[in-house]
């Protein structure tokens, strides 16, 4: 871009140089993929137009739990997507990790969420946080196909993350939990557990620490599956802990550490959430144009009625806008743009559901067309992890700090 005269020959003008040297130094984002992030696309895309999209609506109206995709995703190594290649994973960033869990939640959006809370929330902990031998036992079959899942919310404790009351007791060398978790994704299935526990209710979030468990250990009893709207072929549950007994050195971190790692932890849940939800929305974009092109009314498609262009326009502006968004949280990682991104992705992939199902009016409306299943999957990425009111609330928290406002 050419300097006018004016900033050229004036202080002015050196100044305001400066400033934009300094800005284009910090703002490193770029739209432009990498090849390495291009083939993961691809792969995810391809897999997603195979797999998922013939059986996606079966496994929806089943409740089936996709584990044939999974195995398959398994061997291709999505399953330990950003995990160290050390520790037998891709080694790949978390804006590659986006990626595909956006082509495959836009092929099958339970099969999306598996793979976004085993990667997020419970691999990407241990790969980064665990030690040595915790990576043995956590974390390298895990990335070969065995699940895992990560258990925070409470019956009284969900947003409150600080009011957690399952209690964790030293009894010299083993730590005792005991106390219940809700809505915990991947559990029926999955072979290993992080959880949250408290060493001192008193100290709310100074007092809370991260541990380790293995699924199969004597007092971990599974809940029933619950009924929900959106993700039907994924699965959530309650999971009880009874005096349940793991060495103390399961415990990630060191105590009063736990309330910083779920914090950092659901940043990246949210970059997850959010690609999921960007997948769901582009699905719902896909679906709504295929039908208008197909549709007649008044003796010509409805992709050619103002009304209904109209619609598809405000849907790809909005799938777009969420999408930049996400892509920017990938890259940058902080809790204002992984929670500006969920906000976005999930208020945004809903109003694309909802102009899809209006597009194709009756008929979007049946449980033999799409358009309803991605209308309930939308919806739900506004509630999981973290729903959308408290997004915002951060947001304009770290806004103001920025700037000093508070």
């Amino acid at each position: 871009m050419a300097t006018s005269p004016l900033l050229k020959s004036s202080k002015l003008g050196i100044y305001s140089r400066q400033c934009l040297k300094t800005l284009s130094s910090r703002r490193t984002f770029t739209t432009q993929l990498t090849e390495q992030q291009q083939s993961i696309q691809e792969l995810a895309r391809n897999f997603a137009n195979e797999h998922l999209k013939p059986v996606a609506a079966k496994h929806d109206t089943e409740a089936r739990f996709p584990f044939e995709p999974i195995k398959k995703l398994a061997n291709l190594g999505l399953m330990g997507a950003c995990v160290s290649k050390e520790n037998g994973g891709l080694g790949l960033d978390y804006l590659s990790l986006a990626l595909a869990v956006e082509e495959l939640s836009r092929g099958c959006a339970s099969t999306g969420m598996v793979l976004t809370i085993h990667n997020f929330l419970y691999l990407n902990l241990v790969n980064e946080k665990g030690t040595d031998k915790q990576k043995e036992i956590f974390l390298n079959d895990f990335t070969k196909g065995a699940l895992g899942s990560f258990a925070l919310s409470e019956p009284g404790a969900g947003t409150d993350v600080a009011g957690i009351q399952t209690r964790a007791t030293l009894d010299g060398d083993y730590w005792v939990l005991n106390g219940k978790k809700t809505w915990v994704t991947n559990a029926i299935e999955g072979k290993g557990l992080i959880t949250f526990a408290t060493i001192d209710p008193e100290l709310r979030h100074k007092g809370l620490a991260c541990f380790l468990i293995p699924m199969e250990t004597d007092g971990v009893f599974r809940g029933k599956k619950e009924r929900i709207m959106s993700v039907r072929a994924a699965t959530a549950c309650p999971v009880t802990l009874e005096d349940v007994r793991i060495p103390r050195d399961y415990i990630v971190g060191a105590p009063g550490e736990g309330f910083r790692i779920a914090m950092e932890q659901l940043d990246q849940a949210r970059i997850g959430i959010a690609a999921h939800a960007v997948g769901i929305a582009q699905s719902a974009l896909d679906t709504a144009i295929s039908y208008a092109k197909k549709r007649e009314a008044f003796g010509k498609p409805l992709s050619r009625l103002a009304s209904v262009k109209d619609r598809l326009t405000e849907m790809c502006m909005l799938v777009e806008t969420a999408r930049l968004a996400t892509y920017r949280a990938a890259v940058d990682v902080s809790t204002k743009n992984s929670a500006m991104a969920k906000y976005l992705a999930g208020r945004n992939a809903t109003a694309v559901a909802d102009h899809c199902v209006q597009i194709l009016g009756g008929r979007g409306l049946s449980v033999n067309y799409d358009a309803e299943r991605h209308y309930r999957d939308a919806r739900g990425t506004q509630i999981y992890g973290g729903v959308t009111d408290i997004q915002k609330r951060l947001v304009g928290h770290y806004l103001l700090k920025e700037h000093d406002a508070l």
